[in-house]
């Protein structure tokens, strides 16, 4: 399971509890204390960054990623990208909450990316 920063975090952790899988933090940019790989993306507000550590996913590693809500995609997308770089297979999408006005899911179909929405 990765979540990503911060409210990601929390769902991610308690299915890796729930499933007996190991968690990886995907977070901003500048929080993490070993070697990293970053992605910008861009937000319904600007721009910001994500990293996640390069050892943080094996080669060949499928990754359920969860965040807490799904607005433009961006940084699903992002992080995405990220478990991508460390070797690791995007298994599955997940969030809590979706404002689809913002287009998110249809950005992530573009990039041939399905989404799960617990609650909408």
């Amino acid at each position: 399971m990765a979540g990503v920063e911060a409210r990601g975090f929390i769902f991610a952790a308690a299915v890796a509890k729930l499933t007996g899988k190991g968690f990886v933090p995907i977070r901003k940019s500048g929080k993490l204390p070993s070697l990293s790989y970053s992605e910008n993306y861009s937000l319904e507000y600007g721009v910001s960054s994500l990293q996640i550590h390069q050892d943080a996913v094996q080669s060949g590693e499928r990754v359920m990623l969860i965040d807490d809500v799904l607005a433009t995609g961006g940084t699903l997308e992002a992080a995405s990208r990220l478990i991508t770089r460390c070797g690791g297979i995007v298994d599955s999408l997940a969030v809590l909450i979706e404002i689809p006005g913002l287009e998110g899911r249809s950005r992530l179909a573009k990039a041939d990316m399905e989404i799960s929405v617990i609650l909408s």
